[in-house]
């Protein structure tokens, strides 16, 4: 697994001035590092990227009532982590302790040790844009008002070690899922689809969407299923660490939502140059990443209708209008994951 005191000592050096972002366990790099920028996406990804959310402590956002503006409080990534030179993102802001996609008119779906009761919800603000929109720009942490939004409530919510049917006798992990409802309905964003056919399969071919550390939208593909075989949850080989905790993953070829990233190898690594660097395995080494099937909570997320048979995402319309009269099942946690 992972080395917990040296772990805990890298992220708080990282982190202590952003102490709400959460880690289940670490996250890695397998094989080549896939995570690219959104302006190098596909317009298709684009597109599907445009509804994945970061969260922030309340803060660390800065609302301007009279501009209509909001300001995202970051750090610099490679002081913070003590990186050494050379290492990808290093000089990028930081901020976000998790990732989200929106998957109703005022739902957002991630993971359930990033928003854990009622308080951390009303210390969220969630919001979209957070990203680097062309070649050679700088990430946006300043946009406009409208694109932060404010939990108003959990929904439903399981921590992946709690016993019961999600997480049976004799399996260690489970699923870790949130829903959380908006203070308002998404105004210039579209509803993600998710794969509810339960055909997900070890080889598929995965693609995931967040914020890495807590940075600016990274889009990583080149990972595939290792094992499908767990119940609530499946292993992969993604490119992804802590604050990607509650970024969707899909399947390449449907762009469906196969899940939720929710754990993983470890992220850092002492250096003996005395510097930290990025923790990287062969692509079927380390331990891989965990990630919450979207069986487990399917069921909460109000379905979408597709313009054609094709058209998998670009015109979805929802059936029904309102998170609200989703039923709640909200879980007792015992595990509290920093």
């Amino acid at each position: 697994m992972r080395s917990t005191l040296r772990m805990a000592i890298i992220l708080t050096a990282i982190f202590q001035t952003l102490p709400n972002l959460a880690f289940a366990e670490g996250k890695s790099i397998y094989g080549a590092d896939n995570r690219i920028e959104l302006f190098n996406a596909s317009p298709e990804t684009y597109k599907i990227a445009d509804s994945v959310v970061s969260l922030w402590s309340s803060a660390s956002v800065t609302i301007d009532p009279v501009a209509k503006t909001a300001v995202l409080s970051t750090v610099n990534f490679g002081e913070r982590a003590n990186l050494c030179p050379g290492e990808q993102f290093r000089e990028q802001p930081i901020g976000a302790f998790c990732s989200g996609s929106l998957v109703g008119p005022d739902l957002i779906m991630t993971a359930g040790h990033c928003v854990t009761d009622a308080e951390k919800c009303k210390s969220t603000k969630i919001v979209f844009g957070f990203a680097i929109q062309k070649a050679g720009g700088v990430p946006t942490t300043k946009m406009a008002q409208s694109e932060v939004y404010a939990c108003k409530k959990i929904i439903t919510r399981f921590l992946g070690r709690e016993q019961g049917p999600l997480n049976p006798a004799g399996q260690t992990l489970g699923p870790d899922y949130a829903l959380i409802q908006l203070d308002r309905k998404v105004v210039g964003h579209k509803p993600l689809p998710v794969n509810r056919t339960a055909s997900l399969k070890k080889g598929d071919k995965l693609m995931v969407i967040g914020h890495p550390v807590g940075l600016p939208l990274k889009i990583a593909a080149g990972a595939s299923v290792r094992d499908a075989s767990k119940v609530g949850y499946f292993v992969a080989d993604l490119d992804t660490f802590g604050g990607n905790s509650g970024s969707p993953v899909f399947n390449t070829a449907t762009k469906l939502i196969e899940g939720i990233l929710v754990r993983g190898d470890e992220d850092f690594l002492d250096s003996p140059a005395g510097c930290t660097t990025m923790a990287t395995y062969a692509q079927t080494g380390g331990r891989g990443e965990d990630v919450t099937k979207i069986s487990a909570l399917e069921s909460f997320i109000p379905k979408l209708k597709a313009s054609s048979k094709t058209d998998s995402f670009q015109d979805v319309k929802m059936d029904g209008a309102s998170s609200d009269g989703i039923s709640q099942r909200l879980a007792p946690s015992k595990i509290n994951f920093q």
